[in-house]
């Protein structure tokens, strides 16, 4: 399929610790990460004496250092007073604390968000290790699997060293003064509960998160919490959301690069993932359980951290079909879901 998108940057990306401007007032940061996918983008927004940060950033040696190179360089001895965080994923507010810490910074996030960083954060029941294994052990993954998530542990820890200890809560629909202009919140659901986007009407700039990425559909995922979810569903419907806005408008994604085509881009996502959804209906010949389907729906197997990710993916759409009526849910006596076509 050809890519319907506009890039107007073309293949310039902000080298480590500098910053690329993209819009009056509106600057680009690219952060390093620890996997596969091997970046985040975030925004600096100028504000007078100061700036304004959307994201953080994963909490590695490295990433601190880019950030050291921003205060001394960019930055230009300007302080950091607000930081919005667009959702909890550890490489979004992995640094809000070391951040609004170091230079007494307001915090800004949904309170959905907030408390979900919160509860993962502190293991809290639903969000610790033993839940996390017992939703997957009901979609079929093996004991040795869940042996080693055991032996894992809270990962969130990895990215998320502290948290910030209060916030400024950001409601959908909201307008926020934001380095001298005016930016509406847009709620975005189903990559996470309460996810915030950035709207700016008179920088024609919107900042998307992981809602909207220019080449890859965004993680969706049934979780431990809420297993039974319409995660897929609520994604889908969030994607509506952003049909009204002008299609020049620029989107700057938290990975790859900015780009324009909004409705291109809502209606590849769709297509994706009534494609993948078919793919699935087709392979239920059977009753099959999550973990059968992964390879329908991806391909491939993956490693430990992939196949986490990989396997909320695939009960989102399981659910999705489940919730439509279109698949059969059926709980066997080992405790096992599998299901088969209607």
């Amino acid at each position: 399929m050809p890519d319907l998108l506009h890039y107007p940057h073309g293949e310039d990306a902000p080298a480590p610790g500098q910053a690329l401007q993209v819009a009056p007032g509106v600057y680009w940061l690219k952060m390093p990460l620890p996997f596969a996918l091997n970046h985040i983008n975030l925004w600096l927004l100028e504000e007078g004496e100061g700036w304004c940060a959307v994201d953080a950033g994963y909490d590695t040696d490295l990433t601190r250092a880019h950030w050291q190179m921003l205060f001394d360089g960019a930055m230009a001895g300007r302080p950091l007073t607000r930081l919005v965080a667009t959702h909890y994923h550890p490489d979004h507010i992995g640094l809000a604390g070391w951040l609004t810490e170091r230079f007494g910074a307001s915090f800004h996030i949904s309170l959905g968000e907030y408390l979900l960083a919160r509860a993962v954060w502190h293991d809290l029941p639903g969000f610790d290790v033993a839940a996390f294994n017992g939703h997957f052990a009901r979609h079929g993954l093996p004991a040795d699997k869940l042996a080693q998530f055991t032996e894992r542990g809270n990962t969130y820890h990895w990215g998320v060293k502290q948290l910030p200890p209060s916030f400024n809560r950001l409601l959908a629909g909201q307008t926020l003064a934001l380095g001298g202009s005016d930016w509406q919140t847009i709620v975005g659901h189903g990559h996470s509960p309460e996810h915030m986007v950035l709207w700016s009407a008179d920088k024609g700039v919107l900042i998307s998160g992981d809602m909207l990425l220019p080449k890859i559909s965004t993680n969706v995922g049934a979780w431990a919490a809420d297993p039974d979810g319409d995660a897929l569903g609520q994604f889908l419907a969030s994607l509506d959301r952003f049909l009204p806005l002008p299609d020049d408008t620029l989107v700057l994604p938290s990975h790859g690069r900015p780009f324009r085509g909004i409705a291109a881009r809502v209606a590849a996502l769709k297509a994706h993932h009534e494609e993948r959804l078919a793919v699935l209906l087709a392979a239920m010949d059977g009753p099959r359980t999550a973990v059968d389907l992964l390879p329908v729906l991806f391909g491939r197997m993956f490693d430990l951290y992939q196949t986490m990710f990989a396997l909320a993916e695939c009960i989102a759409h399981l659910n999705y079909l489940w919730h439509r009526g279109a698949v059969v849910r059926e709980q066997g006596a080992d405790g096992v879901y599998r299901f088969h076509r209607s």
